[in-house]
């Protein structure tokens, strides 16, 4: 249907429902080992076969390598007639099981990522949106949500879906957002401040709604971006086992070549084929490859559950060691949506003259506090304001350096903004500063509200007072990141009055005011130089370089798209007391890596201590002393040390899929905590299981 159809929406259009039924998210792990997705997984893994996909992983390529080699081996033993083959052949067996276990672990976290996006993406099929040509609801054009841009305003009825994020100014209705948040129980959304806003996807139950769209993108598109794998920065431990990994491997084949040319005197190729093996299987780190991407993912998805976006596993483990979180105020801390709520006039100043000064000056403000400003004028003074179609002017827009905005009419310069900035204009226009105005400016200030001062040219009319209400829960959670060794610091725009106000209210440690983009950029970087680990939530376009400094950015899905291009985390809510899941996520996914990196370096080095002495006794008889488990003989030790590091990789996977528990400890408890466990059982595990195996093979006649 193009733009130019007129009218109202079809009874039965096709593109209407998105979903038959809401999305219930479900935990992080629901759906990770989906018979789906593991179905794909097992496909995916045979994929992973090709030596171009292995050769980009140094560590699985090395038992790639040695899989072929183990197989070469038997396949001409078995061709040749010679003893043994079988032997040779069960351990290329168990080799290649280990390299499709860990392709299988990588693909399953890539499968997930993939079919989460399919699911979202479906909750984003086409809808048509009734895009309002005037003032009249009843006349509309239909056009497909995907052209809509932000500022156009759409009306939504009964059985429609919302085609855009956007904001409520006229109706109101029942909505359902179970597509969004998984509750099937309806909600009020009005041109109300605390309930206009609404998102892309949601179904209108009853009545209707005019919305002006604020973002064509939806609710869902972010988290499908990530979901179909956006290439994401790696956390610092895992840049670690990038390192640690490769040197272990060619550490690994640097041994196999002095064995082989050890073992080469007098062992004939059963014992080069066996010692080979044996050297692949305990010395390359093989098991924790396997988990390290579903570690990442699983970390990123049980975010998503509680409404954050992840788009860097790095900044999600760096949040478990924030030392300083910085907010902004407006639009972080408060609501964001000021609205004006008295005038002050100075002394000799006439309050219908500010107040038609300050609605003069706001006539072309689209900002929330500038249509504020207008309705409060207009139900002060019971008329409507004054229209400037035909009258030439000049629009001076509010930004984060100037401060001030207003307009240029019939040779007048109204402007209304921050007290400094003001108070310079004024000057610059050869006025002065009335000391009378500054104790209004400070009076408004003390209240907790924001000052606005008006002036026409050199004339300081008045203030305008500006209040914005806290987010609920804003005192609780600063006392809790106290908790946790977390310091808070408010950096905001507005004067030091108002900065003290609002910053004892919600009991931040410390606060910023009269801050620039410049100035939060700087505290920011001072604060890494003296050793802070810094995160941020912003909001604004001016907190944008604040954002991408710091090590941690936290931005709000309400704000600016700058600022949530700038963050590395978005909360979709535009709550920051989502920080503390931040926090605890982090700590989890690091406590996770670093339990399982500890456990599988210690079963490495228990297998090598295992099997090397039985492996080598033939060439070196003294080291069957060292055979401390008495293992029956060469080939068992090392069969049996082979079907440990294929089956081991099984239990790690899910462990990463439910991830280490790390309650409210720090990272560094933690840390501290679970590496002595898992790598104790590390130490342990192998030395039982083996010499089990062992036995088993013995009983069976396999070896």
């Amino acid at each position: 249907m193009s733009d130019n159809d007129v009218g109202h929406a079809p009874a039965n259009d096709g593109g209407r429902r998105i979903v038959n039924e809401p999305v219930s998210p479900g935990g992080p792990a629901a759906g990770f080992l989906s018979r789906a997705v593991v179905a794909e997984a097992l496909r995916d893994s045979l994929k992973k076969l090709a030596p171009r996909a292995q050769f980009r992983n140094i560590v699985t390529f090395g038992v790639y390598v040695g899989s072929i080699f183990a197989t070469g081996a038997g396949a001409a033993m078995t061709l040749g007639g010679a003893r043994g083959s079988a032997f040779i052949l069960s351990i290329a067996a168990w080799l290649w099981l280990s390299v499709l276990l860990t392709n299988f672990a990588e693909a399953i976290a890539d499968d997930w990522c993939k079919a989460r996006a399919a699911v979202l993406r479906s909750l984003g099929m086409k809808v048509y949106a009734k895009r309002l040509l005037g003032s009249n609801r009843g006349e509309y054009c239909l056009v497909e949500a995907g052209t809509l841009r932000r500022g156009d305003v759409v009306l939504v009825e009964a059985g429609d879906i919302i085609p855009a994020d956007g904001t409520v100014i006229e109706g109101a209705a029942s909505v359902s957002e179970g597509e969004v948040t998984g509750e099937s129980a309806p909600v009020l959304r009005a041109a109300d401040r605390n309930l206009s806003f609404v998102r892309r996807g949601t179904h209108v139950l009853s009545d209707w709604l005019v919305v002006r769209v604020r973002s064509r993108e939806g609710f869902f598109d972010p988290m499908i971006t990530v979901s179909e794998g956006t290439r994401r920065s790696g956390a610092a431990s895992e840049i670690a086992l990038s390192i640690l990994l490769p040197t272990a491997t060619i550490a690994c084949l640097f041994c196999l070549a002095l064995l082989s040319h050890g073992a080469s005197a007098g062992s004939g190729g059963i014992v080069k084929s066996s010692a080979l093996a044996a050297l692949l299987v305990c010395a390359i780190p093989i098991t924790i490859r396997a988990c390290v991407s579903a570690i990442g993912i699983v970390g990123m998805a049980r975010l998503m559950q509680d409404g954050v976006i992840a788009t860097s596993a790095a900044a999600v483990e760096a949040a478990a060691d924030i030392d300083l979180l910085v907010l902004d105020k407006t639009g972080t801390i408060t609501r964001g949506d000021r609205r004006a709520v008295g005038f002050h006039e100075a002394p000799g100043i006439e309050a219908r003259e500010l107040m038609e000064v300050a609605q003069l000056a706001s006539l072309a403000d689209e900002t929330p506090e500038g249509r504020s400003i207008v309705a409060l004028v207009t139900r002060t003074v019971g008329s409507h304001p004054r229209d400037l179609a035909d009258t030439p002017q000049t629009f001076h827009e509010f930004s984060a350096h100037t401060r001030i905005s207003g307009l240029d009419l019939e040779g007048r310069r109204l402007r209304k903004g921050a007290a400094d900035a003001v108070r310079h204009f004024v000057e610059e226009a050869g006025g002065g500063w009335p000391a009378a105005v500054s104790q209004l400016v400070d009076a408004v200030a003390r209240s907790g509200a924001t000052p606005l001062v008006v002036a026409d040219g050199p004339r300081v009319l008045g203030v305008i007072e500006l209040c914005d209400i806290v987010k609920s829960g804003i005192r609780e959670y600063c006392a809790e990141l106290r908790g946790k060794g977390i310091r808070t610091m408010m950096v905001t725009g507005d004067n030091r009055l108002t900065a003290t106000a609002i910053a004892a209210e919600v009991g931040m440690d410390d606060f910023l005011a009269e801050a620039t983009p410049e100035t939060k950029r700087e505290l920011i970087r001072r604060c890494q130089q003296e050793g802070y680990r810094v995160a941020v939530c912003g909001d604004g376009t001016n907190d944008a370089p604040a954002l991408a400094q710091a090590d941690v950015s936290v931005a709000m899905n309400s704000g600016t798209q700058v600022a949530k291009e700038a963050g590395n985390l978005i909360a979709l809510d535009s709550n920051p007391t989502k920080f503390i899941a931040i926090v605890e996520a982090g700590t989890q996914m690091l406590a996770t890596r670093r339990s399982l990196t500890a456990f599988s370096v210690a079963a490495d080095l228990s297998k090598y201590l295992i099997i090397v002495p039985v492996a080598l006794a033939a060439t070196y008889p003294a080291l069957n002393a060292l055979n401390l488990l008495q293992l029956t003989s060469m080939r068992s030790a090392i069969l049996s040390a082979a079907i440990f590091s294929a089956l081991i990789i099984v239990p790690l996977l899910v462990l990463a899929v439910g991830a280490v528990k790390a309650g409210a400890q720090s990272a560094v408890l933690v840390s501290r905590h679970k590496l002595f466990i898992y790598g104790a059982v590390g130490m342990v595990l192998p030395w039982i299981t083996i010499k089990l195996i062992d036995v088993c093979l013995v009983a069976l006649g396999f070896v």
